[in-house]
């Protein structure tokens, strides 16, 4: 297997992953009944865009290396926001922090 073929795999695999994160969603919004987003499909956001950035920074693909950067910053960033709001609501309210 030469470099060519390992590198059009990495990109399916990273495609895999991206496309995943539709369907863990969708379950997810299935079983609630209502529109949700899971932790998991930012996960795979994270997965699926970093291995397709370096599967766009192997093809030396301008557009798709700024589409899938600029995805990651946002999936992080998503991440972030949950994390701080898990963490706020673990905090009981006092006078101070209220």
């Amino acid at each position: 297997m030469n470099q060519e073929w390992i590198w059009v795999i990495i990109g399916f695999i990273g495609q895999t992953l991206f496309s995943a994160r539709f369907i863990i969603q969708w379950l997810a919004s299935e079983r609630a009944r209502r529109s949700i987003i899971p932790v998991a499909f930012w996960f795979f956001s994270i997965g699926g865009g970093a291995t397709l950035l370096a599967y766009a920074i192997y093809r030396r693909d301008p557009v798709f290396i700024a589409g899938q950067g600029a995805g990651l910053v946002i999936y992080v960033r998503n991440l972030m926001l949950i994390r701080r709001e898990k963490h706020q609501a673990s905090v009981p309210e006092t006078p101070s922090n209220s």
